[in-house]
């Protein structure tokens, strides 16, 4: 797959154009037509892939967040990880997270799970997988999203500063030798799935990610939605 192909945003395309013409990407794009030739759903749709990517330019990311890989049910993924559509439930590890917004900010939650919103701001919602088939969590974990994904989280730390990295879960938690903690912040907690049993509780990035932008001279984010 070319990176001419590829439907991103302008400045992810330049800083990607690397990965895009590497072998392991092509590979991804045959295993994903491989995996629909066999019956199976990808999601999300092939629009909604870089959806993050599109909504939050390299040029305007302040705040990271990486997710393990889409939400396998119908109708959930679309492109930003722990987001949902507007109509959809918003499902147990994004009720949690906007639980400790409300205990962190005060912020009531919100009525839907649309977390367009947070993008728009400059958070980059990431999953290390961008795709997976409906009903088979991590059925694309091993396809090359994980090395795309990586490069891109170490280009971001070796272009940007001041980029404050939230990584929820142990999954996320192995990230951060990607990540030079010399010119960036990482903020580390339990992943906000019930399977936690609400260690999330209490971390307080959301004040803490404001703070930091606050220092900064930069503008916060308004995690209400």
């Amino acid at each position: 797959m070319s990176a001419d192909a590829v439907q991103i945003e302008e400045s992810w395309k330049k800083v990607l154009n690397e990965e895009f013409q590497k072998p392991y990407f092509s590979g991804i794009k045959q295993f994903i037509v491989v995996q629909k030739a066999k019956g199976k759903i990808v999601y999300p749709q092939g629009s909604l892939i870089f959806n993050a990517f599109n909504l939050t330019p390299f040029d305007q990311v302040k705040v990271v967040i990486i997710g393990q890989d889409p939400y396998h049910g119908a109708g959930q993924a679309h492109g930003l990880c722990f987001s949902v559509p507007y109509g959809v439930v918003a499902p147990p590890s994004l009720k949690n997270i906007f639980k400790e917004i409300k205990t962190d900010l005060g912020i009531e939650p919100p009525t839907h799970g649309n977390l367009e919103k947070w993008a728009r701001q400059g958070v980059l919602l990431l999953n290390a997988s961008l795709t997976v088939n409906a009903g088979e969590a991590n059925s694309h974990a091993n396809c090359g999203w994980h090395t795309f994904t990586d490069a891109l989280i170490q280009k971001i730390s070796e272009e940007k500063a001041g980029i404050i990295f939230l990584l929820w879960g142990n999954f996320a938690k192995a990230k951060n030798i990607l990540i030079d903690s010399t010119k960036h912040f990482v903020l580390e907690a339990a992943h906000p799935s019930p399977l936690a049993g609400g260690a999330f509780y209490g971390c307080r990035h959301f004040s803490k990610t404001n703070e930091l932008l606050k220092q900064q001279g930069k503008g916060v984010i308004d995690w209400s939605l």
